[in-house]
């Protein structure tokens, strides 16, 4: 039995969302639901500025993958590199430690996932540079509080293992905040994800275990995308969900 617990955080099982990257691909995917959960209630904008801050996430996912040791590999380590990346609009040529380490990584790896992005994020002009930092550092405000650090600093939940044997999570939210809906939302993206590609690369396209997803309360939990693809073809795994 697994609990996430956004009521009382201090009696939550922990979920690292990092924990679940194995690939480029993955990284995007990650960062695919972030933004799709954390983008709040206001219309949508220039799409410009939702492209730079992916790009960012990416390069900055990819680096802590690829480059940082295991227990550094969570939110709380992305969020100290947005807060070290200064920018200088009067000094171009100014260099923040983040660029430091990038500029590291590309004379080591040219051709690194994380390199790649991180040059593309660059090519932005210093005072663009800044408003990205600033709508990213308000989308991760969240991870910054300390109890939800502590719950996504490892991973407990084993959510590819969930078709493997007999096993009941909880995802508990406050049904009068909605403030941490989108951990719920990023849970249940991941394992959708993790469950299709395991049924298909391990088992032959069905889990051994019937996996069943009750859904309450699923409007108000944030949005996982494609969840309407998903529904018509999560069945054949063995995945089933109850909106």
């Amino acid at each position: 039995v697994k609990v996430i617990n956004l009521v009382e955080m201090e009696k939550s099982d922990c979920y690292n969302p990092f924990a679940y990257i194995k690939s480029e691909k993955d990284i995007l995917k990650l960062t695919t639901a972030l933004m799709a959960n954390t983008k709040g209630d206001g219309k949508g904008g220039d799409p410009f500025w939702d492209k730079a801050e992916t790009l960012l996430y990416c390069a900055l996912i990819g680096y802590i993958h690829y480059e940082a040791p295991m227990e550094e590999q969570n939110f709380a380590t992305l969020i100290e590199f947005i807060n070290s990346m200064e920018v200088r609009e009067d000094d171009e040529e100014f260099q923040n430690p983040v660029d430091l380490m990038f500029e590291e990584l590309e004379k080591r790896k040219p051709e690194h996932f994380a390199a790649r992005q991180y040059k593309k994020f660059k090519l932005s002009a210093g005072k663009t540079t800044k408003s990205i930092l600033i709508s990213a550092g308000a989308r991760l405000a969240p991870f910054d509080i300390q109890e939800v650090r502590e719950i996504t600093m490892y991973d407990e939940l084993e959510l590819d293992t969930l078709g493997d044997s007999k096993t009941a999570l909880f995802l508990m939210m406050s049904d009068t905040d909605g403030s941490f809906n989108f951990l719920i939302s990023m849970i249940y993206t991941q394992l959708f994800n993790l469950l299709c590609e395991k049924a298909d690369d391990v088992y032959g396209g069905r889990l051994p275990v019937h996996v069943r997803c009750l859904i309450d309360e699923a409007a108000n939990i944030g949005q996982i995308p494609n969840l309407e693809k998903l529904v018509a073809t999560i069945r054949s795994r063995e995945i089933s969900a109850c909106l």
